[in-house]
């Protein structure tokens, strides 16, 4: 059935059916000019620091290039403003499951010693602390408390659960206390 729909200027049109929202290409480069900046003030908003906040702005267009051929353009702003919020509340659960503790702190100024004395110091309580250890450990060490990695990333890495993972950190940092007391 065809209506005739009138416009502003007065060109009056034949519109056939239900138009086809699905139709609408996403053109990600576009989107990244004109949406960018709204992105980058919802990801500031929400995490508060300006590095994490960028990141995620990337993200967000990572995914929309991932998943280009499932969406569609009909509402741009509205799709880019609830991927943001997701990969915001994805990375603040994240952060929230890997909180800074006092370990960390004690990993961080043996990786960062400076003086030659310490530097030697810090070798001898790493080579004490893995004396023994598989090399999946020291790999799943470096990958979580050096590189950052989850604990789901660092499981997929080295082919362990995610609670084997927990476990050899969990051993780790009961060796490292040890070590500190001695």
């Amino acid at each position: 059935m065809a209506v005739t729909v009138r416009r502003r200027a007065g060109v009056q049109e034949e519109y056939k059916g239900k138009r086809n929202t699905r139709d609408v290409a996403i053109d990600t480069e576009t989107y990244y000019r004109k949406y960018g900046p709204m992105v980058l003030r919802r990801c500031r908003h929400m995490l508060k620091d300006e590095e994490k906040a960028r990141d995620a702005m990337h993200d967000v267009f990572v995914r929309l290039l991932m998943h280009e051929d499932r969406l569609h353009g009909t509402a741009p702003s509205s799709l880019l403003f609830r991927i943001a919020t997701n990969v915001c509340l994805n990375k603040i659960r994240a952060d929230s499951r890997r909180p800074e503790t006092r370990d960390d702190d004690l990993l961080q100024r043996i990786a960062h010693v400076g003086d030659p004395e310490a530097q030697s110091t810090a070798r001898a309580v790493l080579d004490r602390l893995f004396r023994g250890q598989k090399e999946s450990t020291k790999t799943i060490a470096v990958l979580h408390l050096h590189d950052g990695m989850t604990l789901e990333e660092v499981a997929g890495e080295v082919g362990l659960s995610v609670s084997g993972v927990r476990k050899r950190l969990r051993s780790l940092r009961s060796q490292l206390h040890e070590l500190e007391a001695v």
